[in-house]
């Protein structure tokens, strides 16, 4: 579908529904710190050579088949970051064209700037014939692949302002992992810091995501990581995707 055939209806708070999802409490589920989602990364890689690219397909067919069970969007815009999290974003926005949504790319950094798996997924997309620009346009869902755990810092240059572009649209916001510029251990919100509308984390919660309202809504999903990887950290993990690949947590009311 292209992009520029594309009508809108966009409204910053869509009636929510999903379908067939299970809800836990957050309480229910372990949360990691930004340290112990680097170790969980670490032992995917290095000790079970789950490579970074296979996490980033799960992590972005999981955001794509949330957005469409959440939001239904006929058109997209995908804010995306030079690294992991904007890999999975570019994941998302290939399987997202693939389901007929109209699919728009923002691009935060140069070419040269981006790791090589994001760098990868960048260049299906643009393969695939989807647009690739660095200056958004309005859609009926923005999906913010910014930022990661990774935050060191307030988010600055292309970054800052793709961050206030998107809380200033009319549109519904849904965060990869975390809404970028908000730390993901502490929940401390960065200046500027997206406000999501919905978050759809990874593997595992992370601390910063139970209390701060930036989250919005809050989602998980599986990105294959085995139970042996939170053994040999001493968590003990419940059963969480016996069914689907998503996981609604609920979170306790704000103050």
């Amino acid at each position: 579908m292209r992009w520029w055939n594309v009508g809108f209806r966009t409204e910053k708070h869509p009636v929510r529904w999903t379908v067939g999802m299970r809800t836990l409490a957050f309480e229910a589920v372990p949360g990691l710190t930004t340290d112990q989602m680097r170790e969980v990364d670490r032992i995917m890689v290095e000790d079970l050579h789950i490579e970074l690219i296979q996490m980033m397909e799960n992590a972005g067919r999981g955001l794509a088949d949330l957005t469409m069970r959440r939001f239904a969007p006929a058109s997209v815009v995908v804010l995306a970051g030079p690294g992991g999290n904007g890999g999975g974003g570019l994941v998302a926005a290939r399987h997202l064209a693939n389901r007929g949504a109209a699919v728009l790319v923002v691009a935060s950094s140069a070419d040269h700037e981006m790791t090589p798996a994001a760098a990868h997924q960048l260049d299906i997309v643009r393969r695939m014939g989807l647009h690739v620009t660095a200056d958004p346009a309005p859609a009926e869902l923005i999906v913010d692949a910014l930022i990661g755990y990774s935050l060191r810092g307030d988010p600055f240059g292309r970054v800052a302002e793709l961050i206030e572009w998107a809380n200033a649209a009319n549109a519904p916001v849904l965060a990869l992992d975390v809404p970028s510029g908000l730390d993901a251990t502490t929940g401390r919100a960065a200046t500027p810091s997206v406000a999501a509308t919905a978050t759809l984390t990874l593997a595992l919660p992370k601390l910063g995501l139970l209390s701060a309202h930036e989250v919005g809504e809050l989602y998980l999903a599986d990105i294959s990581v085995p139970p042996l990887v939170y053994e040999r950290m001493g968590i003990p993990v419940p059963k969480l995707f016996t069914e689907d690949g998503l996981v609604e947590i609920r979170r306790p009311p704000g103050p």
